[in-house]
């Protein structure tokens, strides 16, 4: 039974983990078979924002302890994520992820990642294993591997922006799923498009069966 290190950014699409994809990324990895376990970075959101209105609150709060929302409390720290003990890893998309676990929701290309972030890529990747990335998670591959093949939807200055971190960006839509030619990366666009429940469940299945069918392990990469 494979077994996914699943990487939150919060809980709320505005400031977080988007919860549809989250919840139903876990649900396909049961329904495929497989088991999970979430984790999130202990560090403080960039802001909190209110989901009725869109304005930003005079709070703080803590990934972690947000993301554990979505977890029902069975959460870990990331920093005690060790790559060897499951077979792959999935980001969540939401804006927490652009804005949390890195920033590119205001530096765009320029963006930097949350170093525990970009080590759990890297080892995951040296390990052997795959990495799956939904809405806009895929710019932290982009942003920590450079030249590789990735999608965040189909809308063109998205895709200039990933084009100028290196990567190269493939237009998809939903039902589609884009496999990098050298490493084991596969993303797909979700919420990145306009989109329904069944969309979102359609792709979110489609990207971890994809995880699942590929043949483990492979030789050791070195990316430093």
């Amino acid at each position: 039974m494979k077994k996914f290190a699943v990487i939150l950014a919060g809980c709320g699409v505005f400031d977080g983990a988007e919860i549809h994809e989250a919840v139903l990324t876990l649900l396909a990895i049961q329904k495929l078979g497989g088991r999970y376990q979430i984790f999130a970075p202990d560090i403080w959101q960039h802001h909190v924002v209110n989901h009725i209105t869109g304005e930003e609150m005079p709070e703080k709060r803590n990934v972690l302890i947000e993301s554990a929302r979505i977890a029902r409390g069975s959460i870990k720290d990331l920093k005690t994520l060790h790559a060897e003990d499951f077979d792959g890893v999935i980001f969540p998309g939401g804006f927490g992820v652009a804005k949390n676990l890195c920033n590119w929701a205001f530096k765009g290309p320029d963006c930097e990642v949350n170093p525990l972030v970009a080590r759990v890529i890297k080892d995951t990747l040296e390990a052997g294993k795959p990495i799956g990335a939904m809405c806009i998670a895929p710019v932290l591959l982009g942003k920590v591997l450079g030249a590789v093949d990735i999608t965040i939807g189909a809308d063109p200055g998205d895709a200039r922006k990933v084009e100028q971190m290196g990567s190269h960006h493939v237009n998809t839509t939903h039902g589609q799923v884009v496999k990098d030619k050298n490493y084991k990366i596969f993303t797909t666009p979700c919420y990145q498009l306009a989109a329904n429940l069944l969309d979102i469940a359609m792709d979110t299945e489609l990207l971890v069966k994809e995880m699942m069918d590929i043949q483990q392990p492979r030789s050791f990469i070195s990316l430093r």
